[in-house]
Order: C-alpha cells, then sequence, then structure tokens
C-alpha cells in the first residue's frame, strides 16, 4: 500500500554534530581558553599521528561498499581493535546522535502542558535540531503507558489540563532519503531513556519473565522493560496500541513499501532506550519480519545500544545470537547501569549456565552482542570525577567514541566533533574550556510574545498518532505470526 506511505518532509542535520560549528563553539579551544601545553600535548599525541591517521582513513573503502560489515555481518571482527575503523565510528555517532535527538526533544518541563511529549511536529523534527541534513525521514512516533513498573520513568505535567494522563513520547522511527552514501534503504528505530533519573536503575526488581514472543518460555526478560513495550491504555489515543504493536506494524508496512530495495533495519538507543532497542530487536526477528517471503533473503536487524543495562537471561542471548540479531553496546567503563541488573550473576560468571537451568535461579543476566568499552578518564577535555550523571551521559560515550583508536591507544578527536556538545545536558568537560554545564535549552523556554503583548506558551499543531492503515498490518502479523493473543 505504496500511496499511503506517510513520510513526512525531510529536512536537514550534520553528520558530526548535533550543532552547527559557531564562533561559541570555536572560542572553547582559542588560545584565551587553552589549558597549559602540557595538556595540549596530551590531547594531540597518538600512537598514530594525525597524518598517519588521515592516510589510512584515505584506504577505506567508502560506507556504501561495506556497510553490512558496519552493521555487523562479521560481529565487527579487526572494525574495532586493534584499529578503529573509521566509517564504523562515524555510523555509532551518527546513530548515537539519532537517539540523542529524542532526549534533545522531549519535553520534561513538569510546568508545561505538553510535559512527556516530543516538543516538535514529525514534519519539522530533524530541522527543529538542527538536524536538517540528517538524511532522514521520520514516519511515525512512538508512545508508551504510565502503566508500567518502573516508577521514575514516566513524566507528567503539575497542569490540570494535559494533553495525555496515561502517555509518554519514546522515540520515533525513520527511513533514510540518503539510498546512494548509505549503499541501502535503513529504517531507523531510536528509543528514548531517561536523563533525569538515574534512580530508576535501582528500581528494577529483577523479575524476569517469559515475553511469550515465541513458544519457549525458558526465554526471559526483565519484566519492567516487558510491561514497557507491551503495555498499552485503551482509553489514551496515544496508547490504545502498544509501542510493540507501533512498531512492528511500522515496520511490516515500510518492509513491504520498500520490498523491491536493500534495506537495513537499525535499532538504537541509550540507556533504558538500549534494553528497548534489543527488546525490539529480538521481536523483529524472532516474528522473521525481516525474512524475504521466499525464506532465504533476510535483511539484517543491527542494534547501537549505549550505556544499556542486561535485558534477558542466558537463554535470551543466544536466541538473539541464533536469529542473527547483531548488538554493538557502547559502554563507559565506569558507567554504572550496564552492570544492571544481574550483579549476582551475569554473563561473566563461570557457571552461570548450570546455575541458570540446573539450579533455576531467577535472577540470572547476560549482556547480547559484542562490547565496546570506552573510559572517560583517557579523555584529557573530561573530568576526571566519579559523577555518576556524567558517566552515563550519551553526549559523554559519543565524544568518547569520536576520540576512541583501539586499546591502548592515545585520546585523539577524530571528526573533531565539537567539545561543547558535552556538556549538553551534565557537568563533565574541565572547567578550562569556559562551557557552562546544562547549556542545552529552548530559547525563553518555548514562550513566545503574543500580538496582544502576553508571554505564552503556544499550542503545537495537532496530529493523528497512528497512521490509518496500522490495524491493516497488524492484522497480517496476526494472522501469519502469532495467535491473537499474543497482542
Amino acid at each position: 500500500m505504496g500511496s499511503l506511505l506517510p513520510l513526512y518532509h525531510m529536512h536537514t542535520l550534520p553528520c558530526l554534530g548535533l550543532l552547527p560549528r559557531t564562533s561559541t563553539s570555536t572560542s572553547i579551544v582559542s588560545e584565551k581558553s587553552k589549558p597549559n601545553s602540557a595538556l595540549i600535548l596530551k590531547c594531540s599525541s597518538s600512537r598514530l599521528t594525525p597524518e598517519v591517521e588521515e592516510a589510512l582513513e584515505s584506504e577505506d573503502p567508502p560506507l556504501r561498499e561495506i556497510w553490512r560489515e558496519i552493521q555487523g555481518s562479521n560481529d565487527w571482527e579487526n572494525m574495532i581493535e586493534p584499529r578503529m575503523n573509521p566509517e564504523l565510528r562515524r555510523e555509532i555517532i551518527r546513530y548515537g546522535e539519532l537517539a540523542q535527538a529524542c532526549y534533545d526533544s522531549f519535553d520534561f518541563d513538569p510546568h508545561s502542558k505538553y510535559c512527556g511529549t516530543c516538543k516538535y511536529h514529525p514534519s519539522l523534527f530533524f530541522q527543529s535540531l538542527k538536524m536538517g541534513d540528517s538524511g532522514y525521514s521520520i514516519s511515525r512516533y512512538l508512545y508508551a503507558t504510565s502503566n508500567i513498573n518502573l516508577p521514575k520513568f514516566f513524566h507528567k505535567p503539575t497542569l490540570s489540563s494535559v494533553w495525555s494522563p496515561h502517555a509518554n513520547w519514546m522515540g520515533y522511527v525513520a527511513v533514510t532519503t540518503h539510498k546512494e552514501r548509505l549503499g541501502r534503504r535503513d529504517i531507523v528505530i531510536a528509543w528514548r531513556g531517561t536523563v533525569t533519573y538515574l534512580e530508576w536503575i535501582y528500581d528494577l526488581k529483577d523479575i524476569l519473565r517469559p515475553p511469550l514472543f515465541s513458544h519457549d518460555p525458558t526465554i526471559k526478560v526483565e519484566s519492567g522493560f516487558y510491561d514497557l513495550y507491551t503495555k498499552k491504555e485503551p482509553s489514551c489515543t496515544y496508547c490504545s496500541f502498544s509501542a510493540r504493536e507501533q512498531v512492528l506494524s511500522e515496520v511490516k508496512r515500510l518492509l513491504h513499501y520498500y520490498r523491491h530495495e536493500d534495506i537495513s533495519i537499525t535499532i538504537t538507543g541509550h540507556s533504558l532506550g538500549g534494553a528497548l532497542a534489543i527488546l525490539s530487536a529480538y521481536d523483529i526477528a524472532e516474528l522473521k519480519l525481516n525474512v524475504g517471503g521466499d525464506g532465504k533473503s533476510v535483511i539484517p536487524v543491527t542494534v547501537f545500544s549505549f550505556a544499556g543495562p542486561r535485558v534477558g537471561n542466558l537463554k535470551f542471548k543466544e536466541r538473539c545470537e541464533e536469529l542473527g540479531v547483531k548488538v554493538l553496546r557502547v559502554v563507559n567503563v565506569h558507567d554504572v547501569v550496564p552492570t544492571m541488573p544481574g550483579i549476582i550473576t551475569n554473563e561473566k560468571f563461570q557457571f552461570q549456565r548450570y546455575v541458570e537451568e540446573a539450579l533455576r535461579f531467577p535472577w540470572s543476566y547476560a549482556h547480547v552482542g559484542r562490547e565496546m568499552a570506552v573510559d572517560h578518564r583517557e579523555s584529557p577535555f573530561l573530568k576526571a570525577s566519579n559523577d555518576l550523571v556524567g558517566a552515563h551521559n550519551l553526549e559523554v560515550h559519543l565524544h568518547l567514541v569520536d576520540g576512541y583508536h583501539g586499546k591502548g591507544k592515545r585520546f585523539l578527536l577524530a571528526s573533531k566533533r565539537d567539545i561543547a556538545l558535552v556538556n549538553k545536558s551534565c557537568d563533565f568537560l574541565r572547567s578550562e574550556y569556559g562551557v557552562p554545564p546544562h547549556w542545552r535549552q529552548d530559547e525563553n523556554k518555548g514562550m513566545v510574545r503574543a500580538p496582544d503583548g502576553r508571554w505564552i506558551l503556544p499550542d503545537r499543531p495537532p496530529f493523528h498518532p497512528h497512521p490509518p492503515d496500522m490495524l491493516h498490518h497488524l492484522h497480517q502479523l496476526l494472522n501469519h505470526h502469532l495467535p491473537p493473543h499474543h497482542f
């Protein structure tokens, strides 16, 4: 039903940063604000000089020729170690910025009657974030209900008149319009996490439950993630369909529309959003949505996760591997979130399989995929502190990826990505760079002056949250994959 495809108008974004390079960002490394010469030497030194690095990068094939390897077809063998592949670095940062957009566009303000929503209309999403040439067009927004057991995740206004008492905006589905550069049509699912609290990770009950996306009850996932993904509220316009139903119906629709092209499905998220990314990737693969009608052609499903927790048990990890789901997890070694849940029994425990299967230990978790570990203490731009919020911050992770060249190699910014972005929503840059902490906010907090001189928060243009053919695609899923009680 190609004629029904509601891809919103595309606007643009710079690949290497969410903000344009302005005089403010340039001044951060000016003579006036430069630290002492010892620090500058440390910043610019590396086992690979910039000249050698540039020469090596020039020999790498373009993305359109190696996109399957970038998406993990070989589990990123020889692409992270011994030397970081420059195209992979750029792609990790690019997908990380698509995840960061979920934070930058989310209304956290409890004084706003739109608290819990996306601040921008889908047609203006990337343009409003100064991401105009991102190369993607928003296909649909994703919502989840507050009826979940993650008490510090849901955001709602303090006002009595609200857009919805039951829903929160959770992210989006987008489709690339830069097919020539990427070498294929890329469908992206970006999930929002939470930057307001870190306490949610301690609120996890460590309760594992079968997701029932398959007929194997030994595959289990954390119950809070499952609820956030599958719960719905029939009385709510936005959450009358679960986040799961929204994702699956949209992916099915897009795969049908682009069925004659090379396609990839890429899912990204930070923190709790990283958990949702892995869970939804598993779901797509378990339902065989990525398998062609001939039963042979398989569309790659890849997750680029940042600072994500463990999602399920060892059986869940093994099933993801069987299905060919590729997961690259970027973690800061000083961040506590990736160590949870499963502190007692996890993939590092030698006898995990025995404990999980023979003893039926109920709190056994295992990370999925390959880990790319970075260390904020290796960046000369960052504070060597124990700030848990800073260590967990997504922009900090993207800064560390930009400077990573391989284990044991000195930190050197490859793309010269603006270091001011680090302090966008935290206080982790060293003070000598003169960047204020938590600096990103809407001008006048979104207030505008009306013709009569009053300052008001303008109404946002309405749009229908669910496409008209959503039920059609859900019914196809029900008929071809799972019995109706699974939805």
